[in-house]
């Protein structure tokens, strides 16, 4: 098992990181309860691999669960779910000394922290992140959030968890897209602050995502260090941490153009979010005009989706689509923040790029579908 210390003062945590933690849940969550039960809140697809090993787990340790299990999807992460979770979560009585536990991928995980970060005010929760995505990048650092009709993750709070534990183990239930899509933010790390890990990815990631378990521990490890680090400095997203949302801004317009539906996964539009990012940095002429190209031969080596004509369906135009990013939380003083590069590992915080070349990128984009 690797561990990794996020440390945040009195809201530090670890990552535990490895094989065959679902199974020993109980071990690791029973030194945070102060009466041994624990309100568990899962989906119906992770439930129905996982739930009955999670529970099983804790009854070894003499703890007590109970369990709510919501739709799949994206479309979870709404008002009406998260009423239904937090009205559950006062059915079952949870105290604040309790422990909520997110059981599966991003969209629990999200939901389930932002309900349990009103909660009483707020009462302690635990991810088991069950995606390579929620393992990466959504489980570690606080952020919690449901969308609405406006946008993506517009609603929501900073809420660390006590403890996560990501079993590199259940990576091996995932569909294939859905183990691409997490891939999407893995690959972020090394565009955005670490050039020698993109490096490695390219050598690595066909045998990672072939199933090798060993590479798939050391990319969500080296994920969540450079995560924890950059958390530890920018808490709630003043400065560095907005790093992490390289090629998030094209990303939210896309899923929401699509409806936050299957026909872009999140982790798919943050792969293609790079990639325009990349080309507005470009065109910019802030980084190599090879690194663009270099990127997206990466993806299609992955057999990712790399570029617009890889969503389905019909998107808005390059306007349309602009209107969409004015939403994004990133908006500042009504204008624009791009995360841009100077090449692969050398991302920087951009404010007042100009609208005209940002259309023109999705112009040219839109063209090519």
């Amino acid at each position: 098992m690797d561990v990794v210390h996020v440390p945040l003062g009195e809201r530090s945590y670890e990552v535990r990181i490895g094989q065959g933690l679902l199974a020993d849940a109980g071990a690791q969550v029973a030194p945070l309860l102060r009466r041994p039960r624990a309100a568990i809140v899962t989906d119906v697809h992770v439930g129905a691999l996982h739930l009955d090993v999670l529970r099983a787990a804790l009854e070894a340790r003499g703890i007590a669960s109970a369990a709510l299990t919501l739709p799949a999807g994206e479309a979870t992460k709404c008002w009406a779910e998260f009423a239904r979770t937090s009205e559950w979560l006062l059915a079952q009585q949870v105290e604040r000394r309790d422990i909520v536990i997110a059981l599966g991928g991003g969209v629990i995980g999200d939901l389930v922290g932002f309900a349990a970060a009103v909660l009483r005010r707020g009462v302690r929760f635990v991810q088991i992140p069950t995606s390579l995505l929620a393992q990466v990048d959504s489980s570690v650092g606080g952020k919690t959030g449901i969308n609405t009709a406006q946008g993506k993750n517009l609603i929501g709070a900073f809420h660390q968890p006590a403890l996560v534990l990501a079993d590199i183990g259940v990576l091996a239930t995932l569909p294939p897209r859905d183990f691409l899509a997490g891939y999407g933010e893995v690959v972020k790390y090394g565009l955005l602050g670490d050039a020698d890990f993109f490096d490695w990815l390219e050598a690595n990631g066909p045998a990672m995502a072939r199933g090798d378990m060993g590479l798939r521990q050391h990319a969500v490890r080296r994920s969540v260090e450079m995560k924890a680090g950059i958390v530890s400095r920018d808490e709630t997203e003043e400065g560095e941490r907005a790093l992490l949302n390289l090629g998030h801004t094209f990303c939210h317009a896309l899923e929401a153009a699509t409806g936050y539906s299957d026909r872009l996964l999140h982790g798919e539009g943050v792969a293609i979010g790079c990639a325009l990012a990349f080309d507005l940095s470009q065109k910019l002429g802030l980084c190599p005009q090879e690194e663009p190209g270099r990127l997206r031969a990466h993806l299609a080596a992955m057999g990712m989706k790399a570029t617009l004509a890889d969503i389905p369906g019909d998107l808005p135009d390059a306007e349309g689509l602009l209107q969409l990013m004015a939403q994004d939380k990133k908006v500042q003083d009504g204008r624009l923040r791009f995360i841009l590069a100077r090449g692969i590992g050398k991302a920087f915080v951009a404010d007042g790029v100009d609208t005209a070349i940002v259309r023109n990128v999705l112009s040219e984009a839109l063209e090519a579908r």
